[in-house]
C-alpha cells in the first residue's frame, strides 16, 4: 500500500481542502478499502456548512470500494473482494437494540470507518479503514455486474427503506413525498413498489418530470393545483401518509394541512436542531394524526437495501447527474448545496485526482 493518499480534508469554516495524508493502518479483523464511489450526502454537507462536528475529518459514508488489504482474523473477504460499507452498526445487546431503535444505540452512534483523523466516514478519501465491528457485520459484497457508481445507493436506500417500513403502507394508501431530489426519488419509488398511489412535489421541473416519468403525480409546491390534486384522489379527505424528504420553511406544516384525520407524517430531513416548525396541537391531538421521526440506517434491512440496488429494481444510475474526481470535490458540494436546473446526485471518485 502506499503510505500515503490524498483524502479532502474538512478544515473547518466550510473548507474542504484535498491534501495528501498518512494511508490508513489496519489492526486484527479490519479492512483497507480502496474508494471506488463516493455519494455525497446532505447530512455531511450539513456537517461542513454549518461547522457541527469540529476538524480535521475526512467525510463521506456512501462508500462502494475494493478491498486493499484485511487484517489478522478476516476471513469473510480477501483483496479483491468488491464490497459496499455501512460507517454505522449497532451492538444488537443494549435497550435501543432490543426495540429495533438502532440508531439510538450508543455503538451505532460511534463512526466505524474512517481515513484518519476523527472517524466521520472517510470516503472523501483513496482509501479508508473499516473497524472490525463494521466488518463483523456492515459490509456487503457487490456482485460482478453491479458498478461502483451503483453500489453506493446501498446506506441511502437502506435509510429510505427504514421510513417506508414505519408508515406501514397499504395497496392503495395515498403518500404525498414532499421534495423530488435523489431521497425523494428513493422514497417515491419505494412507496409505488409498495402499491401506494404517490403525489410528489418539488420546485425544480425537470425533478418532476423524472419523478412523473416514475408513475408519480409530480407538482409544483408553489402552485394552486396541490390542493385540488390532493383533494381528487382523496374524495376530500386529504393523504393517508406524508413524506418530509426535504427542509425547507412551513414544510412539515404543510404536510399537517394535506393529511387527512389519521394519517402518518415522516420527518426525514429535519436532522437541524435550529430547526423548529408549529402547528397547532389539535391538529396531531383531535386530528388523530401520528408524527414518526426516521434517522439513519436499519440493520435488519441491510441485506434487503443491498438486494434492491443490487437487482437493478430502483433507477438509481440515472440519478447521478455529477461524476467528479477527489479534486473536484468543491465543485460537487457546491452542486449539491446549490443544485441547478439538472443536478442531481453527485459522487465522487477519490481514484481520480487529476
Amino acid at each position: 500500500m502506499p503510505s500515503s493518499m490524498k483524502a479532502a480534508v474538512y478544515r473547518g469554516n466550510g473548507q474542504v481542502l484535498v491534501e495528501s495524508i498518512e494511508t490508513p493502518q489496519i489492526g486484527p479483523g479490519e479492512l483497507l478499502l480502496e474508494v471506488q464511489t463516493c455519494g455525497v450526502c446532505h447530512t455531511d454537507l450539513k456537517k461542513i456548512e454549518y461547522g457541527l462536528l469540529p476538524p480535521p475529518r475526512v467525510y463521506g459514508h456512501e462508500i462502494a470500494g475494493i478491498v486493499a488489504a484485511a487484517g489478522a482474523g478476516v476471513s469473510r473477504f480477501r483483496p479483491g473482494d468488491r464490497v459496499v460499507a455501512f460507517h454505522h452498526v449497532p451492538c444488537g445487546r443494549c435497550f435501543y437494540c432490543y426495540r429495533h431503535l438502532y440508531a439510538q444505540c450508543p455503538t451505532y452512534k460511534k463512526v466505524g470507518i474512517t481515513a484518519g483523523f476523527e472517524p466521520a466516514g472517510g470516503g472523501f478519501a483513496q482509501y479508508v479503514r473499516v473497524m472490525d465491528w463494521i466488518v463483523e457485520s456492515g459490509v456487503e459484497t457487490i456482485p460482478d455486474n453491479v458498478s461502483f457508481d451503483r453500489a453506493c445507493w446501498v446506506e441511502p436506500v437502506n435509510t429510505c427503506l427504514k421510513g417506508i417500513s414505519l408508515l406501514k403502507l397499504e395497496r392503495g394508501d395515498v403518500v404525498a413525498v414532499l421534495g423530488q431530489g435523489p431521497i425523494g426519488l428513493i422514497f417515491t419509488m419505494l412507496g409505488l413498489k409498495k402499491g401506494a398511489n404517490v403525489l410528489t412535489t418539488d420546485t425544480i421541473p425537470f425533478r418532476r418530470q423524472l419523478s412523473g416519468s416514475l408513475g408519480a403525480l409530480s407538482l409544483d409546491p408553489r402552485g394552486m393545483e396541490v390542493d385540488s390534486a390532493v383533494k381528487n384522489a382523496t374524495e376530500g379527505r386529504g393523504v393517508d401518509a406524508v413524506i418530509v424528504a426535504t427542509s425547507a420553511p412551513r414544510l412539515v406544516e404543510q404536510a399537517i394541512e394535506m393529511s387527512r384525520p389519521g394519517a402518518k407524517i415522516l420527518l426525514f430531513a429535519q436532522t437541524s436542531k435550529t430547526e423548529r416548525v408549529e402547528f397547532t396541537a389539535a391538529d396531531i391531538c383531535v386530528g388523530e394524526r401520528t408524527l414518526l421521526g426516521s434517522y439513519s440506517a436499519d440493520i435488519d434491512l441491510q441485506a434487503e437495501s443491498a438486494r434492491l440496488v443490487f437487482s437493478g429494481d430502483l433507477r438509481l444510475e440515472e440519478q447521478i447527474s455529477d461524476r467528479l474526481s477527489l479534486n473536484d470535490i468543491e465543485k460537487g458540494i457546491q452542486i449539491a448545496q446549490h443544485p441547478s436546473e439538472q443536478s442531481l446526485k453527485v459522487v465522487i471518485h477519490p481514484q481520480e485526482t487529476a
